[in-house]
This record gives structure tokens, C-alpha cells and sequence, in this order.
């Protein structure tokens, strides 16, 4: 995914991870998505990268926080 590509999609991941979890940090959430791209921007299949990326970061934050995961 090129970096032209990629930032759009991190930002909307972003954005509805922050609208998610309001009490987390935006900051936090972007360090956190940021990680979640990087694990997984070397591999072959692209179109599921923001999916993928989108869940591995709120797994990560729902276990932080200690926050329920019934919602999934």
C-alpha cells in the first residue's frame, strides 16, 4: 500500500476508532493503528489491510482499557 493510499484509510480507521472509544487519547489510537499497519504492510493482499488493521487496533484498545468486548 503506498503512502498516498495508506493515509486516507488511517485516517477514517481513526476517526471511527475515536468515535468508538471517545475516552482514549486520539493520540494513543493513532500510535496504535499506526502499529497495526506497519505489522501488516508487508503483505500481498492490500484490500483487507484497513479491516484488518481497524480490528487488531480495537482488540488492542478494548484490552488497555479494560473495556467489555461483547460489542464485536
Amino acid at each position: 500500500m503506498t503512502d498516498a493510499a495508506k493515509e486516507p484509510s488511517i485516517d477514517q480507521v481513526v476517526d471511527r476508532l475515536v468515535t468508538r472509544f471517545p475516552h482514549v487519547p486520539r493520540l494513543h489510537i493513532v500510535w496504535i493503528v499506526g502499529e497495526e499497519f506497519e505489522a501488516l504492510d508487508e503483505g500481498r493482499i492490500r484490500t483487507f489491510i484497513p479491516t484488518l488493521v481497524e480490528r487488531g487496533a480495537r482488540v488492542r484498545i478494548q484490552r488497555e482499557f479494560g473495556l467489555s468486548t461483547a460489542s464485536d
